[in-house]
């Protein structure tokens, strides 16, 4: 069942959300700072105790945040300007005996300045225990979510799709730097609440229903962005907006190996995935198996393996599934029978980059291990990356690259273990470590340390290697030689840059 959500009642709601100041700092100054982190790890109590007497307010928390049922003469003053029955009828409330409570899940949603309401279908914490999650679930802000607003440049774009939109959370966030937005959704409910967020947030986006690429076959965008059903496992759709009803991991390669054909030149494409780790097959050849053009820059990163045990639990209980029930163990069991007989020793999850190089210049595949933990966003470490593989891509020869002058880049430091020896320490490990960013690090020789150390700009990487070959007594040629590859992958972590850049900031 479609929730009927017109303009005029997503209109009304609208002003009453606003009259009841139910956004993301209201509801952390009605709550307080406590209170608010209790709601946050599903604690509700000290939410409902600082809500008691805070009228239109308190009562959207309890209805929204909460999912407490509330009186009918509570829920229509809070909602006025949109009378009770309309909200009934629209789905956004349902009567709960002699009370009413949320019928779908509204919640301010605040990131990078903006203030934004999404609308989706009830979470577990709301969600009342005999309401089972639905085939059609339209899920609402999560973790994944977030993870890939994170991982998404936000550089200024003409045109934007947002491949499989659900909620539509994807599309708010490409509202602030794209000129137009199109979302696409297989789900006719997921796409009915999508509009009506749009319409609460007065944000134009074009809405096309179809599956997988059919809506958009032959356009082009400056940027895709697609967060897909990419839950791994046996062929099934269980939940259209976890599940995409193939098998394994070939939801994820389908859309890595699509979104190219999306993109103008030059264009970026930015996708979750999963993939499969196989007994005596390395994952870095798996996913850069799933290119289908070689005028294509990827960076695959990995974020995170799971084992198939762990894997299957967390999906369960997910879906709201007891994993020590009947049914929660009939499921598990057909799940890791399914990675028993395919090899799956783990899971990988994690973000892809993509670029459609211009004038089908050959791309660069590069497939990374990034489990360490760090806070600041990859998107703007994904957009420098490119540009820092374009310029490389400019310099294929080692008299271009190392005919460059570079410089080291701001955070970069140096470690050094040392161990005692007769005469003084002895430093036997130079790292290199990026204090930005991802947190790259890299363990160099003192001859490369001492290299790096004289990177500022004023020389030429040729020159300076000179000078060190002059000083160590070794072979210009030899040294020339096993410095590129490293300065080479130091250029792509970011630790070193050209030093026209710095004059660029």
């Amino acid at each position: 069942m479609i929730p009927e959500l017109s303009h005029d009642r997503i209109d009304r709601l609208r002003e009453a959300l606003l009259a009841a100041n139910y956004t993301a700092d209201g509801v952390v100054d009605s709550l307080g700072p406590h209170a608010h982190a209790a709601l946050g790890r599903g604690e509700p109590e000290p939410a409902i105790r600082a809500t008691a007497e805070v009228g239109a307010l308190g009562t959207l928390i309890r209805l929204f945040l909460v999912g407490d049922p509330v009186a009918p003469e509570a829920a229509e003053r809070a909602l006025r300007p949109l009378p009770l029955e309309e909200a009934l009828a629209g789905g956004i409330l349902v009567r709960d005996g002699e009370s009413v409570r949320a019928g779908l899940d509204i919640r301010p949603h605040a990131a990078t300045g903006n203030s934004w309401w999404i609308i989706s279908d009830l979470d577990a914490e709301v969600r009342p225990p005999h309401l089972p999650v639905s085939r059609e679930h339209v899920l609402g802000v999560g973790q994944a979510s977030l993870s890939l607003v994170r991982a998404t440049p936000t550089r200024r774009v003409g045109s934007l799709l947002d491949l499989g939109t659900g909620c539509g959370v994807q599309a708010l966030h490409a509202s602030t730097h794209a000129d137009h937005v199109t979302v696409t959704d297989l789900s006719e409910r997921a796409l009915a609440l999508a509009e009506a967020t749009f319409r609460l947030n007065r944000i134009e986006v074009e809405r096309l229903r179809g599956d997988w690429f059919s809506p958009v076959e032959g356009r082009r965008f400056d940027q895709v962005v697609c967060n897909p059903p990419f839950v791994v496992g046996p062929a099934r759709t269980d939940f259209v907006y976890r599940d995409s009803g193939m098998s394994g991991d070939d939801a994820s390669a389908l859309v890595v190996g699509r979104v190219p054909e999306l993109l103008d030149e030059e264009g970026t494409g930015h996708v979750l995935a999963s993939w499969l780790h196989r007994e005596d097959e390395d994952w870095r050849e798996r996913v850069s198996g799933w290119l289908r053009h070689d005028d294509v820059d990827a960076w695959f990163v990995q974020r995170d393996v799971a084992d198939p045990e762990l894997y299957v639990g967390t999906w369960l209980r997910d879906a709201g599934m007891d994993p020590k029930s009947d049914a929660g163990r009939r499921k598990a069991e057909e799940w890791l029978e399914w990675f028993e007989a395919n090899d799956v020793t783990a899971v990988g999850f994690g973000f892809v980059t993509l670029r459609r190089t211009s004038g089908g210049q050959p791309g660069r595949v590069v497939c990374e291990d990034l489990r360490q933990a760090f806070d600041d966003p990859l998107g703007a470490e994904a957009e420098e990356w490119l540009r820092r593989i374009e310029w490389l891509r400019q310099r294929p020869t080692s008299e271009e690259l190392l005919g460059s002058p570079l410089v080291t880049a701001p955070g970069l430091v140096l470690e050094q273990v040392s161990s005692p020896e007769s005469d003084g320490w002895s430093t036997f490990v130079h790292r290199l470590h990026r204090t930005d960013g991802p947190g790259w690090q890299h363990e160099v020789d003192e001859t490369g340390a001492k290299l790096i150390a004289g990177c500022q700009g004023a020389l030429a990487t040729d020159e300076l290697l000179e000078l060190l070959a002059a000083g160590y007594g070794a072979d210009p040629v030899e040294l020339a030689r096993s410095a590129e590859p490293v300065l080479r992958e130091l250029i792509q972590h970011g630790m070193l840059l050209p030093a026209e850049w710095r004059e660029q900031r």
